[in-house]
Parts: structure tokens; C-alpha cells; sequence
């Protein structure tokens, strides 16, 4: 047995053995416009499925058919248990969707929008519900907290 049907062998075996995306056990909180990027990588996940069928991908490249696989799974039970949360603008109140503002000990300001799991993005200011420091904030009616391991001051919060 030639090495290069052995890898072509092994390659197909792991695309069979593709591990599925892990589910988060929280809520699964969305703002709309978390809902609105929710319905876009669903679409594209049962596009990318369909192509992978149709395209005869599944015989040239059974990996292709694998993420396709994968990803509509996990869009679409991420879909299912969406509940879209407006987001609310409670004075003093935290609230989900909303924007918490704070101060760390170098004087720096940063401000980060409270989003669910598939809209956060850090480096974009938005951070997910289910982090420590949201649920410390809300918990604490929050001005003392942890951020990126240094003690921070929450100066600021409310609707966007």
C-alpha cells in the first residue's frame, strides 16, 4: 500500500470524525442584530450544504461535506434556541444590549456593548452575557469589578 493512499484514507476517516461545534449550556440571548447574523450564517450554512451536495464536492473533498454538516447543525439548533431580547435603556440599570463603561487603573475608558454568545466579539467592544464581569456588574449593581486581571471602575452604563 503506497504512503499516499494511506493519507488519502486518513483523511477521509477525519472528515467522518469531524467533532460538531460545542453548544453553550447558557440562554441563548440575542440582540437583533445578533438575530439578523444568526439568519445570515444559517443561509449560508444550508448554501454551503447544498453546494457540497449538488457540486459533487462530497466525492472530491468529503471534508467540505463534513463543515457543511457540522455547521448547519449548530446554526440551526443555535436558531432554534434563539430568544431575541430588545435591548433596554433603564437608567442606572444594566440591562442586556446595553453598554457598560469603565475605567481601568492606567486611566484608559472602555466601553462594551452586552451581547450573546454568537455576536461577541471583543476586539469589536461587544462582550457576551455569559463572561464573569457582566454577571458581577448586574449581580453587584456593579462599580468595582475584574477586567483583564486588573481591578477596574464601572463609570458608565445604559442603551446605546
Amino acid at each position: 500500500m503506497s504512503v499516499a493512499f494511506t493519507k488519502e484514507e486518513d483523511s477521509e476517516s477525519n472528515a467522518a470524525n469531524l467533532l460538531d461545534r460545542p453548544i453553550s449550556p447558557h440562554p441563548n440571548l440575542v440582540t437583533p442584530s445578533g438575530l439578523t447574523a444568526l439568519d445570515a450564517a444559517l443561509a449560508k450554512a444550508r448554501a454551503d450544504y447544498a453546494a457540497a451536495q449538488a457540486g459533487g464536492a462530497v466525492s472530491a473533498d468529503r471534508t467540505a461535506m463534513a463543515r457543511a454538516t457540522r455547521d448547519l447543525r449548530y446554526y440551526s439548533a443555535r436558531r432554534a434556541s434563539a430568544q431575541l431580547v430588545e435591548p433596554g435603556a433603564e437608567a442606572g440599570k444594566l440591562s442586556f444590549g446595553g453598554v457598560v463603561t469603565f475605567e481601568r487603573e492606567d486611566g484608559r475608558r472602555q466601553s462594551f456593548r452586552i451581547v450573546g454568545e454568537d455576536e461577541a466579539d471583543p476586539a469589536k467592544g461587544r462582550c457576551r452575557t455569559s463572561r464573569r464581569w457582566p454577571r458581577r456588574c448586574w449581580a453587584r449593581g456593579g462599580r468595582r469589578g475584574h477586567g483583564g486581571g486588573a481591578e477596574v471602575e464601572v463609570v458608565g452604563w445604559g442603551g446605546l
